[in-house]
């Protein structure tokens, strides 16, 4: 499946903002990429510019596609409560974001790549499928085979857990969805109801 490979640094200077986790040379260059950097003088961004530059941020934040992105919002839209909110929701119990969410890998792209090659099981059994949906109980863990794996055991050796919303066994080498986050509690900085307004044009 297509995903974007290019320099990080440039699309997290694109949305001022390091989406993709801590990075220095983001920290070097934080203005607008471009041939003429800081002196070149930048339009207003529209209001749909705005709603379309807060999509693209989430899509390029958790590495999700067009398609995804587009079902996840519809998904989120027939469920009660605040469409943005739940939107927000339902991305967070991705799959490859809940491996990453835990630790277990240092970055989504590397989560993700975990799930692909079979390292990580769902409820006691193999799950490859890094969009597949977690709903509250569901345990994830590392596959008995894979917990030697340097990628693993480097990253949760750093790790911490600030998210009420998990549960690590370290023994185990397992999680729990304990539930969906509220917003306030995800740390992201997006603004899904511009994304909302975009998609109810």
């Amino acid at each position: 499946m297509a995903r974007y490979t290019g320099p990080r640094t440039k699309i997290a200077r694109k949305f001022k903002d390091p989406i993709f986790g801590p990075d220095k040379s983001y920290e070097r260059k934080n203005y607008p990429p471009g041939q003429h950097g800081q002196s070149r003088r930048r339009s207003k961004l529209s209001e749909y510019g705005m709603q379309l530059q807060e999509k693209q941020k989430a899509k390029y934040t958790y590495g999700m596609l067009e398609r995804q992105f587009k079902k996840l919002f519809h998904k989120a839209s027939t469920k009660k409560g605040i469409t943005g909110q739940n939107l927000m929701k339902l991305i967070e119990s991705r799959l490859d974001n809940v491996v990453y969410r835990l630790g277990i890998a240092p970055t989504r792209a590397a989560a993700r790549q975990l799930v692909n090659h079979r390292h990580i099981t769902l409820n006691g059994k193999i799950n490859n499928i890094p969009s597949t949906l977690v709903v509250p109980g569901d345990i994830i863990a590392v596959r008995e085979r894979s917990k030697s794996l340097e990628v693993v055991t480097n990253s949760l050796s750093g790790r911490s857990n600030p998210y009420s919303w998990l549960e690590w066994d370290s023994a185990m080498f397992s999680g729990k969805f304990m539930n969906y986050p509220e917003r306030e509690d995800i740390p992201e900085n997006i603004n899904e109801q511009a994304i909302v307004e975009l998609y109810s044009k």
